[in-house]
């Protein structure tokens, strides 16, 4: 019988520190500005929204941050996950490609969103933190926050995107199965939601237009904090547990991956798995990190790099990073975790520097790709991930048609199991 080459890391060999690629890049980043002054924005203005515990992480430059204990305890339900080598995926491309996937649908709510979320809800724990309110697109991070959420002893208020609140029902059950509470948005109970319903009111909703609302939502109570599940740089450090855990493993299969892919909305999963292979990227030049993203919401591909707002209203600081506009309105596309304007500015700037690339795919592509990856593999992937398997799909063709002995890794970011309608 041939054998399955998985590659699996002991519980005592996962990661104790996040790694924080800020240490080790030639530049600076862009410092986020007050929308009402236009001036770099003051610690004590986003200490309103986010733990301090948070924002000292946000603004770190050490090389690497130790996971709290209470954090690993956690992590070790599911991490690490296991690296796969695509056998039967590299059999039908005909490719002289390895194709390597990072799996981290094991996870308990089957995305990689959960890395961020644990840590996250301890952070606010830890400083009595009681109520956690946050944005939603597929319903990912928000069946994930509210499952890190009740391990710390604390709630959670999620506003999903009504285009996926309407279009996945399962992701609300399980957002409430972890004792969240979950409303779509636009919804009536903020200010910044009824004004957008008054001035549409079959509006499909948008990430930028949730994280106004939840933020409204914080901005109201002394009681609770905001959580975000991608874009700002505490979300992608947590995140790198996932390429850091990559990085042993193709050391104990003694490979060395030549091109490094993930799916982009945000930056998390792209960010997680791409930011602990930039120092070889800016030493040797040799392995190519590849966002891979919706034509849909082509945010890296076709929007701008200049400063913006990451919500719709205006509420959060302005951002330096590459955007479709805070008033851009998506269509309602099945990877509804990509809808977003605006991309991370660490991934952004790594973009505009030519140390990252992006490509954009099409919705019939990376769909057809998923199902191509469910039905040799085994494995039916979230849609979000599928633009991953695209890219890789073109990657390893490209090898073939060039004879090029590339070693391909992607991060397969969750399981497709409550996005079956997408399939349909």
């Amino acid at each position: 019988m041939r054998k399955r080459i998985r590659i699996e890391l002991k519980p005592e060999e996962m990661p104790k520190q996040w790694y924080n690629v800020k240490a080790d890049l030639p530049f600076k980043l862009d410092p986020p500005l007050d929308p009402e002054t236009n001036e770099p924005i003051s610690g004590e203005k986003l200490a309103r929204i986010f733990p301090l515990g948070v924002l000292e992480q946000e603004v770190s430059t050490d090389r690497f941050i130790s996971i709290p204990e209470e954090v690993l305890d956690e992590y070790v339900v599911f991490r690490p996950t296991p690296l796969i080598r695509a056998t039967k995926l590299e059999e039908i491309l005909e490719t002289p490609a390895k194709i390597y996937y990072k799996y981290e649908g094991v996870s308990p709510t089957g995305s990689h969103k959960t890395n961020t979320a644990l840590a996250q809800a301890y952070l606010n724990a830890r400083e009595g933190v009681k109520t956690l309110v946050t944005e939603t697109g597929a319903g990912q991070w928000g069946s994930a926050l509210a499952y890190a959420a009740s391990k710390f002893g604390m709630t959670v208020k999620a506003f999903m995107v009504r285009a996926s609140y309407e279009s996945k029902p399962m992701r609300k059950y399980m957002i409430t199965l972890f004792g969240g509470d979950v409303v779509a948005s636009p919804s009536e109970e903020t200010a910044s939601g009824r004004k957008f319903l008054q001035d549409n009111g079959n509006y499909s909703g948008s990430l930028g237009i949730a994280i106004s609302e939840a933020i409204d939502r914080v901005l109201e109570s002394n009681s609770t904090k905001y959580s975000l599940g991608s874009v700002l740089d505490h979300v992608l450090l947590h995140q790198t547990i996932i390429g850091l855990e990559i990085r042993k493993q193709l050391e104990l299969a003694d490979e060395k991956a030549s091109i490094v892919i993930g799916c982009h909305g945000g930056g998390s999963n792209f960010g997680g798995t791409v930011l602990p292979f930039v120092v070889e990227r800016l030493e040797e030049e040799k392995v190519r990190l590849i966002a891979a993203e919706p034509t849909a919401c082509p945010t890296l591909t076709r929007g701008e790099y200049r400063y913006d707002s990451g919500d719709s209203a205006g509420f959060t600081p302005l951002l330096k990073m590459y955007t479709l506009g805070r008033e851009f309105i998506p269509p309602s596309i099945h990877a509804g975790g990509l809808r977003y304007h605006g991309a991370s500015p660490l991934v952004s700037r790594l973009l505009s520097e030519g140390i990252i690339e992006a490509q954009a795919f099409e919705q019939e592509e990376i769909m057809k790709a998923g199902r191509l990856f469910a039905s040799v593999e085994g494995i039916i992937p979230a849609p979000e991930s599928s633009h991953a398997i695209a890219a890789t799909i073109r990657e390893a063709e490209d090898a073939r048609q060039k004879n090029t002995k590339e070693t391909i890794v992607f991060t397969l970011s969750g399981h497709g199991l409550l996005d079956l309608a997408a399939y349909g």
